[in-house]
Protein backbone atom coordinates (compact mmCIF):
# COMPACT_ATOMS: atom_id res chain seq x y z
CA UNK A 1 0.00 0.00 0.00
CA UNK A 2 1.55 3.41 -0.93
CA UNK A 3 2.81 5.17 2.29
CA UNK A 4 1.33 8.79 2.79
CA UNK A 5 4.15 11.05 1.33
CA UNK A 6 6.88 12.54 4.71
CA UNK A 7 5.24 15.92 4.10
CA UNK A 8 1.59 14.35 4.79
CA UNK A 9 1.92 12.57 8.42
CA UNK A 10 4.30 12.28 11.20
CA UNK A 11 7.38 9.90 10.35
CA UNK A 12 6.78 6.77 12.28
CA UNK A 13 9.59 6.27 14.58
CA UNK A 14 10.38 2.50 14.13
CA UNK A 15 12.60 1.63 11.60
CA UNK A 16 10.89 0.79 8.50
CA UNK A 17 12.38 -1.10 6.10
CA UNK A 18 13.59 -0.57 2.58
CA UNK A 19 15.28 -3.32 0.29
CA UNK A 20 18.46 -3.01 -1.72
CA UNK A 21 16.92 -3.28 -4.96
CA UNK A 22 12.86 -2.20 -6.01
CA UNK A 23 10.98 -2.24 -9.41
CA UNK A 24 8.19 -0.15 -9.54
CA UNK A 25 6.62 -0.52 -12.53
CA UNK A 26 3.53 1.08 -14.82
CA UNK A 27 1.57 2.79 -17.16
CA UNK A 28 1.96 6.59 -18.46
CA UNK A 29 0.74 8.63 -15.44
CA UNK A 30 0.06 5.49 -13.38
CA UNK A 31 1.37 6.94 -10.28
CA UNK A 32 4.52 5.15 -9.84
CA UNK A 33 6.84 8.07 -9.67
CA UNK A 34 4.96 9.74 -6.18
CA UNK A 35 4.77 6.02 -5.43
CA UNK A 36 8.06 5.90 -5.37
CA UNK A 37 9.25 8.77 -4.02
CA UNK A 38 6.81 7.53 -0.84
CA UNK A 39 8.16 4.11 -0.56
CA UNK A 40 12.08 6.21 0.03
CA UNK A 41 10.54 8.25 2.27
CA UNK A 42 8.66 6.35 4.60
CA UNK A 43 11.92 3.79 3.91
CA UNK A 44 13.78 5.42 5.91
CA UNK A 45 11.45 6.38 8.73
CA UNK A 46 13.12 8.72 11.43
CA UNK A 47 16.40 8.20 9.54
CA UNK A 48 15.07 10.52 6.15
CA UNK A 49 17.34 12.89 5.55
CA UNK A 50 16.40 13.41 1.99
CA UNK A 51 17.36 11.07 -1.14
CA UNK A 52 19.56 11.15 -4.47
CA UNK A 53 16.87 11.50 -7.67
CA UNK A 54 18.82 10.26 -10.49
CA UNK A 55 16.84 11.05 -13.67
CA UNK A 56 17.38 9.92 -17.07
CA UNK A 57 15.85 12.13 -19.01
CA UNK A 58 16.75 15.18 -20.79
CA UNK A 59 15.15 18.30 -21.45
CA UNK A 60 14.66 17.99 -25.03
CA UNK A 61 11.85 20.22 -25.35
CA UNK A 62 9.55 22.62 -23.15
CA UNK A 63 7.30 19.95 -22.93
CA UNK A 64 9.79 17.75 -21.20
CA UNK A 65 11.38 20.79 -18.95
CA UNK A 66 7.96 21.91 -17.86
CA UNK A 67 7.32 18.24 -16.47
CA UNK A 68 10.86 17.77 -15.24
CA UNK A 69 10.12 21.27 -13.31
CA UNK A 70 6.68 19.75 -11.90
CA UNK A 71 8.55 16.71 -10.82
CA UNK A 72 11.34 18.82 -8.91
CA UNK A 73 9.17 21.16 -6.91
CA UNK A 74 6.97 18.01 -5.92
CA UNK A 75 9.88 16.34 -4.36
CA UNK A 76 11.25 19.42 -2.18
CA UNK A 77 14.85 20.63 -1.06
CA UNK A 78 15.16 17.21 0.83
CA UNK A 79 15.99 15.39 -2.63
CA UNK A 80 19.27 16.30 -4.54
CA UNK A 81 19.02 15.34 -8.18
CA UNK A 82 21.70 14.06 -10.52
CA UNK A 83 20.91 13.76 -14.06
CA UNK A 84 22.98 10.66 -16.11
CA UNK A 85 21.46 9.57 -19.58
CA UNK A 86 23.44 6.81 -20.43
CA UNK A 87 25.90 5.80 -17.57
CA UNK A 88 23.70 4.66 -14.84
CA UNK A 89 25.25 1.87 -13.71
CA UNK A 90 28.96 3.77 -12.82
CA UNK A 91 26.75 6.39 -11.54
CA UNK A 92 24.57 4.03 -9.18
CA UNK A 93 28.11 2.52 -7.62
CA UNK A 94 28.55 6.34 -7.17
CA UNK A 95 25.92 7.57 -5.06
CA UNK A 96 24.24 4.58 -3.55
CA UNK A 97 24.64 4.79 -0.01
CA UNK A 98 23.52 3.83 3.13
CA UNK A 99 21.85 7.48 4.15
CA UNK A 100 20.83 8.01 0.71
CA UNK A 101 18.47 6.12 -0.79
CA UNK A 102 17.91 6.52 -4.77
CA UNK A 103 15.41 6.63 -6.95
CA UNK A 104 15.87 6.22 -11.00
CA UNK A 105 13.73 7.70 -13.01
CA UNK A 106 13.21 6.18 -15.06
CA UNK A 107 14.36 3.23 -17.16
CA UNK A 108 12.55 3.44 -19.87
CA UNK A 109 14.39 6.89 -20.82
CA UNK A 110 17.37 5.35 -19.93
CA UNK A 111 16.75 2.68 -22.49
CA UNK A 112 15.36 5.10 -25.03
CA UNK A 113 19.00 7.04 -24.71
CA UNK A 114 21.21 3.89 -24.79
CA UNK A 115 18.81 3.02 -28.69
CA UNK A 116 19.35 6.57 -29.79
CA UNK A 117 23.18 6.17 -28.81
CA UNK A 118 23.14 3.27 -30.63
CA UNK A 119 24.60 1.26 -27.31
CA UNK A 120 24.42 -2.52 -26.82
CA UNK A 121 21.09 -2.93 -24.80
CA UNK A 122 22.22 -6.19 -23.36
CA UNK A 123 25.35 -5.37 -22.73
CA UNK A 124 24.51 -2.59 -20.63
CA UNK A 125 21.49 -4.22 -18.79
CA UNK A 126 24.10 -6.90 -17.95
CA UNK A 127 26.33 -4.39 -16.80
CA UNK A 128 23.56 -2.52 -14.51
CA UNK A 129 22.76 -5.96 -13.09
CA UNK A 130 25.76 -6.72 -12.07
CA UNK A 131 26.38 -4.17 -10.23
CA UNK A 132 23.19 -4.91 -7.93
CA UNK A 133 25.36 -6.52 -5.04
CA UNK A 134 27.68 -3.60 -4.71
CA UNK A 135 25.43 -0.98 -3.78
CA UNK A 136 25.58 0.41 -0.55
CA UNK A 137 22.55 1.75 -0.40
CA UNK A 138 19.07 1.19 -1.23
CA UNK A 139 17.68 1.85 -5.16
CA UNK A 140 14.41 2.16 -6.44
CA UNK A 141 14.30 2.29 -10.13
CA UNK A 142 10.86 3.60 -12.14
CA UNK A 143 9.86 1.95 -15.55
CA UNK A 144 7.26 2.39 -17.73
CA UNK A 145 5.16 -1.25 -18.35
CA UNK A 146 5.03 -0.44 -22.84
CA UNK A 147 3.45 -3.91 -23.94
CA UNK A 148 0.19 -3.98 -23.05
CA UNK A 149 -1.48 -2.06 -26.02
CA UNK A 150 -1.40 -2.88 -29.34
CA UNK A 151 1.67 -3.64 -31.67
CA UNK A 152 3.19 -0.12 -32.92
CA UNK A 153 3.13 0.41 -36.47
CA UNK A 154 6.81 1.11 -37.40
CA UNK A 155 9.51 -0.76 -36.19
CA UNK A 156 11.81 1.82 -34.11
CA UNK A 157 8.74 1.56 -31.75
CA UNK A 158 8.19 -2.03 -31.97
CA UNK A 159 11.73 -2.35 -31.09
CA UNK A 160 11.71 -0.08 -27.97
CA UNK A 161 8.44 -2.46 -26.99
CA UNK A 162 10.83 -5.40 -26.97
CA UNK A 163 14.00 -3.97 -25.60
CA UNK A 164 11.74 -2.47 -22.63
CA UNK A 165 9.69 -5.84 -21.94
CA UNK A 166 13.53 -7.83 -21.93
CA UNK A 167 14.77 -5.36 -19.58
CA UNK A 168 12.15 -5.03 -17.09
CA UNK A 169 11.99 -8.70 -17.03
CA UNK A 170 15.42 -8.20 -16.18
CA UNK A 171 15.53 -5.70 -13.14
CA UNK A 172 12.55 -7.65 -11.96
CA UNK A 173 14.55 -11.12 -12.19
CA UNK A 174 17.19 -9.28 -9.93
CA UNK A 175 15.39 -6.66 -7.78
CA UNK A 176 14.50 -7.73 -4.32
CA UNK A 177 11.19 -6.47 -4.41
CA UNK A 178 8.58 -5.25 -7.80
CA UNK A 179 5.35 -3.44 -7.33
CA UNK A 180 3.17 -2.28 -10.31
CA UNK A 181 1.39 0.97 -9.98
CA UNK A 182 -1.86 1.17 -12.11
CA UNK A 183 -4.65 4.27 -11.16
CA UNK A 184 -2.21 5.45 -8.21
CA UNK A 185 -3.09 1.91 -6.70
CA UNK A 186 -0.13 -0.53 -6.37
CA UNK A 187 0.07 -4.23 -6.19
CA UNK A 188 3.18 -5.80 -5.08
CA UNK A 189 4.22 -8.81 -7.57
CA UNK A 190 7.33 -9.78 -5.54
CA UNK A 191 9.10 -9.58 -2.13
CA UNK A 192 12.14 -11.74 -1.32
CA UNK A 193 12.63 -10.07 2.35
CA UNK A 194 9.13 -11.80 3.61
Amino acid sequence: MLAPRAEDRAIDTVELYLPPVTLVLGGAASGKSVFSEGLIESGFGDRWSGAIYLATATAGDGEMAAKIARHRERRGASWTTVEEPLALAETLLQFADPQHPVLVDCLTLWLSNLMFAERDIPSETSLLVDTFPKFTGPVVFVSNEVGGGIVPENALARRFREEAGHLNQAIAAAADRVHLVTAGLPMTLKDKTV
